[in-house]
């Protein structure tokens, strides 16, 4: 099991909730943050926690945040949050998916402390769900993916098959198509978020089998290095710009950017205002961000993904619009029809040219 290990703003705060002892008097509005990975992975929670800073520094004073890092999803995580609400936190955001339904057990026992959990959809009078439209930011990616390949064969690593992730799979894979209709998509699940050694197993898997692009949809920065040693093998950041990898392997990323969010949501709590929302945002808010595409795209291309970008931004062009059928070749998007929110949410098939079968 990974070690866990709670951090805070302040000594007495970390000292407070690892001992399970009553919060202080209230002169802070307190928020807590349970994060599934290490703040180090270089991905998903590296920047959840820079949003965390930038949040408290905000405030100036006014906040107070706690954080437990490496939190398995089940139990522990709710021995974790219930830790957080009795030492005195009034807003806990949950930032993985698998941490649904302990936020829901632990927000029915405390109605008076406002949740928040990412990814997830299902909801309560004082919990929130937010996520961002990653499928926005992979459909820039797959244009590059698609253009740049010269073996014509992409590899995207996995992690837990769910819409989320689905979602982005056939994203890529649509605008790889589009630009190249030779391309071909092998996929390798880790059933994992975050595991480096499982990681970089499947990039160098992936680049044995002739991949010179590999995507992932995972947390840590391992397939960036995988793919650094192999050479003449091009990758995009996860969640975080991963640019120590940049020009190249990494040459354009996904940024998660949670800062706009947390100060919104804390400013809710603050002012009185709070109430259960869902939030799905994406490169229009800024919630999702192109990390800088690099000298190692050529111009023509590089300027193709930025209109697609700009394009998906302004609402002129919906990722998943058809004509698209799914991988059993049956109709699901007529010509210029756009999936809608609810299809996305519960997206559980291959779009038509993905070979192999969704895990269950």
């Amino acid at each position: 099991m990974k070690r866990r290990t709670l951090l805070a703003s302040g000594a007495a705060a970390a000292t407070m909730a690892t001992l399970g002892m009553p919060a202080r008097a209230q002169d802070k509005t307190k928020v807590g943050f349970v994060y599934v990975g290490p703040t180090g992975d270089g991905g998903w929670t590296y920047e959840h926690d820079q949003a965390r800073q930038k949040m408290e520094a905000h405030f100036d004073g006014a906040v107070e945040t706690v954080f437990v890092e490496s939190v398995p999803e089940g139990p522990d995580a709710e021995r974790v949050m219930t830790q957080m609400v009795l030492a005195g936190a009034d807003l806990i955001f949950t930032t993985s998916f698998g941490y649904m339904d302990p936020t829901l057990n632990v927000a029915a026992k405390f109605p008076d402390v406002k949740f928040e959990h990412a990814t997830g959809f299902k909801r309560a009078d004082n919990v929130s769900t937010y996520s961002a439209r990653f499928y926005e930011g992979r459909a820039v990616q797959g244009h590059i993916a698609g253009s740049m390949t010269k073996t014509n064969k992409i590899g995207y690593i996995g992690s837990v098959p769910i819409p989320e992730v689905i979602r982005g799979i056939n994203s890529a894979y649509l605008h790889a198509k589009k630009v190249n209709p030779d391309v071909e998509f092998k996929v390798i699940w880790i059933f994992e978020w975050l595991n480096p050694a499982k990681e970089a197993d499947a990039a160098t898997t992936l680049i044995e089998q002739g991949c010179d692009v590999i995507l992932q949809h995972t947390d840590s920065t391992a397939p960036q290095a995988a793919a650094q040693e192999a050479g003449n093998v091009i990758t995009f950041g996860q969640a975080s710009d991963m640019a120590e990898y940049a020009p190249s392997p990494r040459v354009s990323s996904i940024i998660d950017n949670w800062t706009p969010y947390y100060i919104a949501r804390t400013q809710a709590v603050i002012d009185g205002t709070w109430t259960s929302v869902d939030t799905w945002d994406g490169i229009s808010t800024g919630m999702v961000e192109i990390g800088e595409i690099t000298e190692t795209v050529p111009a023509e291309i590089k300027a193709q993904a930025e209109a697609l970008r700009d394009s998906i931004a302004d609402g002129s062009y919906e990722p998943f619009t058809g004509p698209i059928n799914k991988q059993d070749g049956s109709a699901w998007l007529g010509d210029g029809e756009t999936a809608d929110d609810g299809t996305l949410a519960g997206m559980n098939f291959y779009v038509e040219g993905i070979t192999g079968d969704i895990p269950q």
